[in-house]
Parts: C-alpha cells; structure tokens; sequence
C-alpha cells in the first residue's frame, strides 16, 4: 500500500523530532568529563546534567498525554519543538553548572510534548495494520540519534567544546520548526462534551513523588537522602489512589488495572529501561577513565549499540505486524539480560573487541524488544487513547531512564561522595560499575517475565 504526501511529511517530522532529542542525550553523555572540568562538579552533581532533563521530562508526560487527548495532539507537539529549540540555545550559553541544569529543565519539557505527541500522531495518520511499520521507522530514528551522538559529541567536544553540541541542536530545532509548520498541519476540531476535562488533583502528589525519589538518590547516604525516598513512595502511592477516585483522572488507572496486555507491556518498558539507559552514561566513563580514550574515540566505540536499534528497530517493528510481538520482545529482553551481566565483568584489561561485541548483541536485543513492544502498547487500546497510551509508553521509557541513573547515582554517592569521578581510584571506579551492572541485569530478569505473560494481540 502506497503512502500520500501528507502521510509521508507526517512520518518525516515526527522521525525527525526523535532523532534530535536523542541525538543530544547521548551527545551529552560523551561531554559530561568535559562539563565535569569546566564547572568543576562533583560525580553526583554532574549526573544531574543528564537527570534534570529525564525529570523535567516524566513529570510532564502524563498530564500531557491527557491533555492532547481533550485539546489536540498537533498544537501540543509545536510548542514544544519550539521551547526545546529555545531551551538549546539557553543551554549553549549556561554561565554555571547549576544554570547549565536548570536549562536541562526546560529542555525536558519541550522534550515531553513531542515525545508524547508524536507517537499518537503517527497512529492516527496510518492504518492500524501499519502501525508496526511505521512505528518502528520512528524507534529507528530514535536510535539514530543515539548512533550519531556519541561519534559528532565527542567530536564537537573535542574540537569546539561542549557548548557547541547545543548549538548544534538549535540549528536542528530550527530547522524541525520549519518543517513542522510547513506539513504538519492542524488538529481537527474536537468536541468537548461536559465534563471532559482534566482534573491536576493528584499530578502534585506526582510531581513531589517523583522529585523526592530522585533528589533523595544523590542525598544517599545520608539519612535524609532515605527519607526523601520514602517520602516519594508515599506520594506516588497516593497520586495513584487520588486518580483511581477521580471522575477526571491524568491517568487511567483501569487501563492497568483491566487491560493486562496494556499494564504489562508498560511494565516490561518500565524494566528495559530501567536497567539499560545507563550503559552508555557508565561505559562514557568508562572508556575515557579506564581505557584512557579520547571523547572522539569513546563515541566511535559507544556508536555500535544504537547502531543495531537503527537498523533492525523496522525489522523488528515489521515482523510484529506478522508475529505475536510478545515474542519477539522475549527474546530481545533475555539478550539484554544477558548482556548487561557481561559487563559486569569489565576490567582494566578487558579487549577494546568484547565491549563493541557486548554492546552490538545488547542493541539487537534492544531493537527486538522496543517496536514490537509499542506496537503492542499502541494495539491494546481504541483510537479514542491514543494519546493517553502514548503518554504512558513515553512515561515508563523516562521513569525508567530515571531509575537507571538513579541506580547509577546511587553507587556514585555510596562510593564516591562528594569527589569528582576522574579523582576516584580505578579500583573503586571499576567496583561501582560492577555493582550498577548486577542490579541492571536482575532488574531485567523481572522484565523477561512480564514480557512473555502479557498476552497476545487481537489483530482484529
């Protein structure tokens, strides 16, 4: 079946947009021992660099998901390519590290609109029985943001600074700005009947729970960095009640209370990421501290993972319009399982060869497990959800990346406490790193479970 124009432009700007959000993740990951000796921040504080941006992100998904639902997912998806191209310009000229994170802020938000927008909008414009195939064009262009970034960061690093990886992302906003205005177009006109609207009762509890798990991650381990922890759980515990209750809830909590297929896939996107974001922010480390590598050459290694999420991301998205995709999925989070407990055993000799080997197999089963899972997330719901099961695909992906860093930060502070990573021994560098890879590959042992029990598409 052939494609219209229209169809074509839609796929090109959405494709686009997740291509530049990704791209300037994993092109910061590289920079951050540049950062680190710029503003002179210590392991904890520069892990905030990228965790700002992940938090800024999670809160806002949600009530956006709803919120586009109700008012219009296009208009939603405009602003915030505008505020992320405005908030790269800002980042670019950040007079301190604590400027430079507040940034990050704005720039998850902006992040946060598209990202959840984007996906429904692509659903929308294509026939359910191509929703596999051209979701996964868009998980593929997510990864070749991945796939450039560390190469062109570490090359921008090391030859124009840091700044100029921001600056780079405000010509590509601009550039999204323009195409976006151009095809994209306009939302229908949606009817609100009485009462459909969107009650931010328990979004506070939310937004408090959430700060305060993470915040109290980089306090460990002082007594206050635990409270603040319980202190998130209660509150995430009763933004779920609040919701439950309400007649106008952010969430719908009977999607995850009556639709397994639903909770369970957002569950198994909640542990893949969970426990594989931070391979590139440790291993970023790791080739730079311990194997002494230039930023350039770091990037040119970490480029193998995402390589194979881009090219067989599709592949995978394809076979799950054919396949059960709990299958697929299986497999690629057993492969990721797998992977995560061989590095683990990295060292200070461990061959240049087994971590690019390492790190091809933990990104093939990457791509075997995202499109087919999102085909499945976007399937278990009517068109009428979209934007809420967008939204909640979108949430447990940052959610997790946040837990992922919050694991890893949580070992930095254990072990490190206020120092700065390139002042640490290589010996307790190596123990945190070992000790994060462990806890990543038993998370992901829960994964391969909910994966494979979630259920199986109706085609119909």
């Amino acid at each position: 079946m052939s494609w219209t124009r229209k169809q074509l432009s839609i796929l090109a700007v959405v494709a686009t947009t997740s291509f530049m959000g990704t791209f300037l993740i994993s092109s910061i990951n590289i920079a951050l021992p540049a950062i680190e000796q710029s503003f002179q921040l210590d392991a904890v504080t520069l892990s905030w660099v990228l965790t700002a941006f992940l938090l800024s992100m999670a809160i806002l998904l949600l009530p956006v998901g709803r919120w586009g639902d109700l008012t219009g997912i296009k208009r939603l998806f405009k602003i915030g390519v505008v505020l992320f191209t405005l908030s790269s310009v800002l980042c670019a000229f950040a007079p301190s590290g604590y400027w430079l994170i507040g940034f990050r802020l704005l720039q998850g938000g902006g992040a946060a609109l598209t990202s959840t927008t984007g996906p429904a909008i692509l659903v929308s414009a294509f026939p359910p029985q191509q929703k596999g195939r051209v979701l996964g064009i868009s998980v593929s262009a997510v990864y070749l943001g991945l796939a450039f970034g560390p190469f062109f960061g570490g090359f921008l690093t090391q030859s124009l600074g840091w700044r100029s990886i921001f600056g780079v992302a405000s010509v590509l906003g601009a550039i999204v700005i323009t195409i976006t205005w151009l095809f994209l177009g306009k939302d229908e006109k949606k009817e609100n009947p009485s009462g459909s609207k969107m009650s931010f009762k328990g979004v506070l509890f939310y937004v408090i729970g959430l700060t305060a798990m993470v915040y109290g991650s980089s306090a460990i381990p002082d007594y206050r960095g635990w409270i603040l922890i319980l202190l998130g759980f209660l509150s995430l515990a009763m933004f779920w009640k609040v919701e439950s209750k309400s007649s106008n809830p952010v969430i719908n909590t009977k999607l995850y209370t009556k639709n397994r297929l639903f909770a369970y896939s957002n569950m198994a996107a909640l542990i893949n990421y969970s426990a594989t974001f931070a391979i590139v922010f440790l291993l970023s480390l790791y080739l730079q501290k311990i194997q002494s590598l230039t930023p350039r050459e770091a990037g040119i290694i970490l480029v193998a993972q995402p390589i194979m999420m881009a090219i067989f991301s599709p592949v995978a998205g394809r076979l799950s319009d054919r396949i059960q995709p709990r299958y697929l999925a299986t497999i690629g989070m057993a492969m990721c399982t797998l992977g995560l407990a061989s590095f683990a055993f990295l060292g200070q000799a461990t061959p240049m060869w087994l971590i690019v080997a390492l790190l091809v197999w933990v990104g093939l089963g990457f791509a075997f497990f995202s499109s087919p899972n999102m085909n499945t997330i976007m399937s278990s719901v009517d068109k009428t959800k979209y934007g809420v099961a967008s939204g909640s695909a979108a949430t447990m992906r940052v959610v997790g990346q946040i837990i992922s860093m919050t694991i890893a930060t949580f070992f930095f502070a254990l072990l490190f406490g206020n120092q700065q990573v390139e002042s640490v021994s290589q010996e307790l560098f190596l123990k945190s790193l070992r000790y994060g890879f462990i806890t990543f590959s038993v998370i992901s042992l829960a994964g391969i479970y909910f994966s494979f029990s979630r259920g199986s598409i109706d085609r119909n």
